[in-house]
């Protein structure tokens, strides 16, 4: 069995995600701090590359394109939200 480089981004990005989730849970991450929406981010990318030059399956792409437009939005999300208490002065609510 030869593996390619976009098996490997693929395992990646299964392994980020997946260890993304087990720290949420282990409440050792937030599910809305920076680190665990690019975990999910970067393992969704991972797994897209794989799809696009290995066998690609429709329906795992689209879930791994909503997986990063998520991930993409509670980045997004979570620097406003950090910009509005640096402005205000105190702690917004997520």
């Amino acid at each position: 069995m030869t593996f390619y480089w976009h098996d490997w981004a693929g395992y990646f990005g299964v392994v980020l995600v997946l260890l993304a989730f087990f720290l949420l849970q282990a409440h050792k991450l937030h599910g809305n701090g920076l680190i665990y929406q690019l975990m999910n981010a970067l393992g969704a990318l991972g797994v897209m590359l794989s799809l696009l030059f290995g066998h690609f399956n429709m329906a795992a792409f689209i879930m791994q394109v909503a997986w990063l437009m998520i991930s993409i939005f509670g980045v997004a999300r979570g620097m406003r939200v950090r910009r509005e208490e640096r402005e205000s002065g105190h702690k917004a609510s997520p």
